[in-house]
């Protein structure tokens, strides 16, 4: 066996986040009456959408920290709501917060994971892999979500940005992780479906990489994936 250590990325690899933050986005829009300010719901989701892909990206980066991600994937969203008087909606920071706290309380109780991800885990378990979750995720929301999910179960080694002190792709968090899971670079590959954060990040680090390409959603040159597959079912023939 080549590789004896497996680097997994958590969200939209193993746990549809995507897909579980759809219906939750829809709970939080019925939860707090945001219909008094927007004609259609439509106009919120694409407007959270925007800002919380810019926001995790740059969060990723290491450009901005956890507080300000928090409020402005909220606070952005809602500007574009129109209140009775005609003015823009405008929650406090302090509001921002605790609607910021409310949603990922229902994005952590969702239980969907991608297609595959359970057969593709209880494959590696018995392929007898070490398996390491790594994830940018937030500390107390991943692990609600793991169970959630019923995956806590198969991963040896749980590795938050929050505990290494920074974010994939830095390099940092790989050495961290490395450390953690008391793995050796030349038999450990990264499993992930962020080309920058998962793959770019892990070959720089100087890990192998499986790029999982879900549905094609990335049009890249994946220079950087030593694989690249499009079901979490290929893995299987790599592994």
């Amino acid at each position: 066996m080549r590789f004896k250590d497996l680097f997994i990325d958590f969200d939209d690899t193993i746990y549809d986040t995507h897909g579980n933050a759809v219906i939750a986005l829809q709970e939080f829009f019925e939860h707090y009456g945001l219909g008094r300010f927007f004609a259609e719901p439509d106009v919120f989701y694409d407007a959270f959408w925007s800002a919380n892909y810019e926001l995790w990206h740059q969060y990723a980066l290491g450009q901005i920290d956890r507080p300000y991600l928090m409020v402005e994937r909220i606070r952005r969203p809602l500007a574009a709501g129109i209140q009775a008087d005609g003015t823009p909606y405008a929650p406090t920071q302090a509001q921002c917060m605790e609607m910021s706290d409310k949603y990922l309380d229902l994005c952590a109780d969702k239980p969907g994971t991608v297609d595959g991800a359970h057969q593709l885990l209880e494959y590696l378990k018995r392929r007898g892999y070490k398996m390491h979750l790594c994830s940018n995720g937030f500390h107390e929301v991943q692990y609600r979500k793991l169970r959630a999910s019923d995956t806590l179960r198969y991963f040896d080694t749980i590795i938050l940005s929050e505990d290494a002190g920074a974010n994939k792709p830095q390099q940092a968090f790989f050495d961290y992780a490395m450390k953690t899971a008391h793995a050796d670079r030349e038999t450990t590959i990264m499993i992930g479906d962020n080309y920058e954060t998962d793959i770019r990040g892990a070959k720089q680090a100087g890990l192998h990489t499986i790029f999982f390409n879900n549905n094609h959603a990335w049009q890249v040159d994946a220079t950087d994936a030593d694989y690249e597959v499009y079901a979490l079912d290929a893995i299987k023939e790599l592994l």
